[in-house]
């Protein structure tokens, strides 16, 4: 996929958010990104206020844990109410995996690339008697659906956090749908980069961190869960702030609070609250419809560069598969030497598996990559 104008431009509109490009090339937002400007502001502005103030505008404080829900809503597709502010994607992924109701014979549906964040917790139903059964990510649909036939749940990464695959969600969640499957998603390596909608993709439950493709801070998430699935996971981490009247706090009335805040257990990482707000109202700002395009066009330059230097790429990159991930090795040489002497020469990137993995964000630009192109032995 070739730039086009509007997108090309995005890298020159948006390059002063990001202050580490007169540091760095940086290409790691897989692993933990840089804070965008907006994110460092605001959670710089609470520190000094929280620093000369206490918490004497704790108002603000609660309108911002509304805004995140709000921003993180708009960007998938939801309803406030259905947002749940977690530490991160893994808290995220144990909400569901310990709250169900889990019967002996029971089956789960998982992929074995998966990040041990989105394998572990299913693993570890089978102490219930619960079958997991796992595919490749490269399964087709049919497999899947054949493998959905009986299942309780499915959980899949909406990308893949090694080889950078990009799910087909809409069709696994029509399956999931159509099997009576819980559909659960990962998001944490495509939400911020790729447009996902929850509602078109029927998907029941996802989690992601802000660190990665949000452009937040770690420690801060979402876990989006429907209301009809709400009714059906139970809060396993139970504090004062997950019943409805917590503001009350000579109450004993122990009723759950009727939105997704049922899931949160107490205080909230505030400072992270603001920094996040402040990333997903700037990804909303810039449209991920744009940002989608941009990342793919950098990571289908990467791949053909690094192929045409004889390196092996992890995976098949299509324009439906493709995403901000891309990774690849060459036998004769160590790849983690090889992001060592990036790093050298400014330029960051990550050692995974023996693989070199990059994954630049859409202010990085074509130049940028020629150049980590060009410092490739």
């Amino acid at each position: 996929m070739g730039f086009r104008t509007q997108e090309a431009f995005l890298w020159n509109q948006y390059r002063d958010q990001f202050p580490v490009t007169k540091e760095l090339i940086y290409l790691n937002h897989a692993g933990v990104a840089p804070l965008c400007k907006r994110a460092c502001d605001a959670m710089q502005s609470l520190a000094q206020d929280a620093c000369e103030f206490g918490s004497l505008h704790y108002d603000e404080w609660l309108e911002t844990y509304e805004g995140v829900r709000s921003a993180a809503a708009g960007l998938i597709g939801a309803q406030p109410d259905e947002i749940a502010l977690v530490k991160n994607t893994s808290e995220g992924i144990a909400v569901v995996a310990t709250g169900l109701d889990w019967q002996p014979r029971d089956k789960v549906v998982a992929f074995t690339e998966e990040f041990p964040a989105n394998l572990f917790p299913w693993q570890r139903l089978a102490a219930k008697g619960v079958d997991l059964e796992c595919l490749s990510v490269d399964a087709p649909l049919d497999r899947i659906d054949q493998a959905c036939n009986g299942a309780r749940l499915l959980a899949i990464s909406f990308v893949q956090y090694l080889g950078g695959r990009r799910a087909d969600l809409n069709a696994i969640g029509e399956i999931c749908h159509r099997r009576g499957t819980i559909f659960f998603v990962d998001a944490i390596q495509g939400l911020g980069a790729f447009p996902l909608n929850v509602r078109t993709a029927r998907i029941d439950a996802l989690s992601a961190d802000g660190h990665k493709w949000l452009l937040g801070p770690e420690g801060c998430g979402i876990l989006y869960i429907s209301k009809e699935l709400r009714e059906r996971v139970e809060p396993v981490e139970f504090g004062w702030t997950n019943v409805a009247g917590y503001n009350d706090y000579a109450s004993r009335d122990m009723r759950l609070r009727l939105d997704a805040g049922r899931y949160e257990c107490g205080t909230l990482n505030t400072i992270g609250c603001y920094g996040l707000r402040a990333s997903l109202e700037f990804l909303l700002e810039v449209g991920v419809e744009h940002i989608a395009e941009q990342v793919q066009a950098l990571g289908d330059q990467i791949a053909t560069g690094v192929t045409q230097k004889e390196y092996q790429v992890l995976g098949q990159r299509t324009l439906a598969t493709g995403a901000g991930i891309v990774s690849f090795r060459k036998q004769s040489l160590d790849s983690a030497s090889i992001v060592q002497a990036l790093k050298q020469k400014r330029i960051v990137a990550a050692a995974r598996q023996g693989w070199i993995r990059t994954s630049p964000h859409f202010y990085v630009s074509p130049a940028d990559i020629e150049e980590l192109l060009d410092a490739l032995p």
